[in-house]
């Protein structure tokens, strides 16, 4: 017994492929470029982590620091930042009695596919695309 297809479905595969593959492609390079926003911004995190270790250390100075913070960020992939970028805070105050470092790092960070989305979301300067800006701060208290 064969069964006769019905003439209006002959299409329907091709518009529900057409409907389905771009939300999935779309869905997966979400999920690649946030990955990697996630992962600078760990970065970003550990290298004013490693700032602040070696601030908080009596004798070194801020360009060990800067240094430092460099270093761990060219060895996590991301370019290397100027000074101006990286913040080196000395004596801040924590509490009556003790005083702290304080390593803020701004790094400059691009979407590569759905930096056009973003802008819709997060806007910084629409006009000339500049980078979203991610930032990155640790406070230890000084030896």
């Amino acid at each position: 017994m064969k069964m006769k297809r019905i003439q209006s479905e002959k299409g329907a595969a091709l518009i529900e492929a057409a409907i389905t593959v771009p939300i999935i492609l779309l869905i997966s390079v979400g999920i690649f470029e946030f990955g990697r926003a996630y992962q600078t911004w760990q970065v970003l995190t550990n290298a004013s982590r490693e700032g602040a270790r070696l601030a908080v250390i009596e004798g070194s100075t801020d360009a060990e620091v800067r240094k430092r913070v460099t270093d761990y960020l060219t060895a996590g992939g991301l370019k290397t930042l100027t000074d101006d970028k990286i913040a080196v805070k000395r004596d801040v105050t924590l509490t009556a009695t003790s005083t702290g470092s304080r390593i803020e790092i701004s790094y400059p960070f691009e979407f590569m596919v759905l930096n056009p989305v973003v802008r819709l979301v997060a806007p910084t300067d629409t006009k000339t695309g500049a980078p979203i800006t991610m930032a990155a701060a640790t406070v230890m208290r000084n030896e």
